[in-house]
């Protein structure tokens, strides 16, 4: 392992773990038949570990391929009743923002129905192990500690969607009501890297019910069968961000990562997230715009928040820190970007997913927010190809390949057209551009586009803090005084 290694436990990660396997999967329509799949292959122990469940979600839309219920809650259920030894574990965090608001809470999100499939051998907990106003944002599947899946995207309802995204999709449709279309990444891996997951899931639920669970010694290979691996027999690093929390240090793995794959960048840095809101992440690629022969920035985001806070908060963050990449874009090699379908409808942008050059790709579930740095709990998983090595070159290739299959997917065209486009124009940032189009694309975000997004609430350290506040009556106080101006 040389010195320059990105991945470097205790730093930028937590472990390094080696997968036979691992994939790259987009959008939930693959991610959800994928799960049940590899479900499907239990024995011992599923664990889920997520931000939410709901016990209604649907597998599959359209033809059913896979046996069983196509409902979570029904499947599970149906599984115990296939295995005999066969136990069970869901955590979800409870979204608790402050302790009056608890009550408010369960009341709107599938709490309670969960908690109408606890059984002797199915085991819910609702995590409140974390400082007030932080959540746990972690999504986490480990089937049998062989095969583990992590990424953006919760066994819940309003995420399923094609790679599609077809604008008038009668499927994307929710407990009779339809939604928009929804970008997501996840990934899997088996191996050590599965168990080392495996690891992180026993600890979420040790720290938040108090009981230990023992490993389970993987005999048998829970792959899915349909699942085309991107890469075999490749080191996984598991990065986290874990809040300050009793005895426990916070832990910034993932904002150390960020920080050495935007500094160590050569040619390219693609983003794909919900949220462009962290300030240090922000004046890093800020400082790299400004070089002379620094690499170009891509980043896919969002159009807009799912809700008025989204909007009233990170938004306004946005607005403010686009400003900033803007100003330091001297030498004009940003782009900045949202998805639209078909017929124009902007397509909500969810994935957590960082590429710098052919060298790392990062996938999971921290956000480019603030609260991903250092308040919420987030696990991410990294492939790193180490520079002029040879016997990476497969692991080079592939790192492109995800990049270029991600962005093709947004431009609504074959991934070869734009390779032949990059070839062509020298760049990826000239190939977005020379392949925009009408339709299916990438829409660039102007000052025109973004001109009504200021707000008070942007950077606000309450909404968006990167670490537990010392004092949280002082932290309201300001937050109070903020909405006054």
């Amino acid at each position: 392992m040389h010195d320059d290694r990105l991945l470097t436990p205790g730093r930028t990660c937590w472990r390094v773990a080696r997968a036979g396997q691992f994939a790259c999967i987009v959008d939930a329509a693959d991610y959800f038949t994928h799960v049940k799949a590899a479900m499907l292959r239990a024995r011992h122990r599923i664990m889920l570990v997520g931000w939410d469940f709901d016990a209604r979600t649907t597998f599959e839309r359209g033809i059913k391929t896979l046996p069983g219920p196509n409902q979570l809650s029904a499947f599970l259920y149906w599984m115990l009743w296939k295995r005999s030894d066969l136990e069970i574990y869901l955590l979800k965090s409870n979204l608790r923002l402050l302790p009056a608001f608890d009550g408010i809470w369960f009341g709107l999100t599938p709490v309670a129905l969960i908690n109408q499939i606890s059984s002797r051998r199915m085991h819910f907990a609702v995590d409140g192990a974390h400082p007030i106003g932080s959540v746990h944002h972690q999504k986490i599947v480990v089937i049998d500690d062989a095969v583990a899946f992590c990424g953006g995207i919760d066994l819940t309802i309003g995420r399923w969607d094609t790679r599609a995204h077809g604008h008038d999709s009668h499927r994307r449709r929710t407990l009779g009501r339809s939604y928009g279309p929804r970008h997501d990444v996840g990934a899997a891996v088996d191996g050590a890297a599965a168990r080392a997951l495996g690891e992180q899931a026993l600890a979420r639920w040790r720290t938040a019910t108090g009981q230990s669970l023992a490993p389970v010694d993987p005999e048998h290979t829970t792959w899915p069968s349909k699942l085309e691996p991107t890469l075999r027999d490749v080191d996984i690093g598991i990065a986290r961000t874990l809040p300050e929390l009793d005895d426990r240090p916070e832990v910034r793995e993932v904002e150390a990562l960020n920080l050495a794959a935007i500094a160590a960048a050569r040619h390219t840095i693609y983003l794909e997230n919900q949220y462009l809101a962290a300030r240090g992440l922000v004046d890093a690629l800020a400082a790299r715009l400004r070089e002379a022969d620094g690499p170009e920035v891509v980043i896919v985001l969002a159009r807009r928040g799912n809700n008025p806070l989204e909007r009233e908060t990170m938004d306004s963050a946005r607005h403010r820190l686009i400003q900033v990449l803007w100003e330091a874009d001297e030498h004009r090699r940003l782009g900045v970007y949202w998805p639209v379908t078909d017929g124009g409808a902007p397509i909500y942008v969810h994935s957590k997913v960082l590429v710098v050059d052919d060298r790392l790709l990062r996938i999971g579930s921290s956000n480019l927010n603030n609260r991903s740095m250092g308040f919420d709990s987030e696990c991410d998983v990294a492939v790193e190809a180490e520079p002029n090595a040879s016997e990476h070159d497969d692991v080079h290739r592939q790192i492109i390949l995800v990049r270029h299959e991600l962005v093709s997917e947004h431009l609504g065209i074959a991934t070869g057209e734009f390779e032949e486009a990059m070839r062509q124009g020298g760049s990826f940032l000239k190939a977005i551009e020379a392949l925009r189009g009408d339709g299916r694309t990438l829409r660039p975000f102007t000052e025109r586009t973004v001109a009504d997004e200021a707000g008070p609430l942007a950077e606000n350290d309450l909404m968006d803090p990167d670490h537990v506040p010392r004092s949280l009556t002082r932290s309201v106080q300001r937050f109070i005084a903020g909405l006054g101006n």
